[in-house]
């Protein structure tokens, strides 16, 4: 259910990207912009929710996930 909500906020986050009609038209400057700017991190949090990690997109590293670090463990021989 979680990722069906995160597909749901991915695609109605670029519709609102795409659609020339704002909530605060971008001529009332800065605050028409920050409207826009807010919509960015929603679709990028959704897009992570669903796997797709955007700072390959970037040129970053991905962050290694606590479960793929293997250093806790003790390997102790019987």
């Amino acid at each position: 259910m979680k990722k069906l909500f995160a597909a749901l906020g991915a695609i109605l986050s670029v519709l609102y990207l795409i659609n020339p009609v704002d909530i605060i038209p971008d001529a009332v400057l800065p605050v028409g912009l920050l409207d826009d700017a807010a919509v960015i991190p929603i679709l990028l949090a959704c897009l992570r929710t669903l796997g797709f990690d955007a700072s390959r997109l970037l040129g970053r590293k991905p962050k290694k996930d606590k479960a793929d670090d293997d250093t806790d463990v003790i390997d102790v021989e019987s």
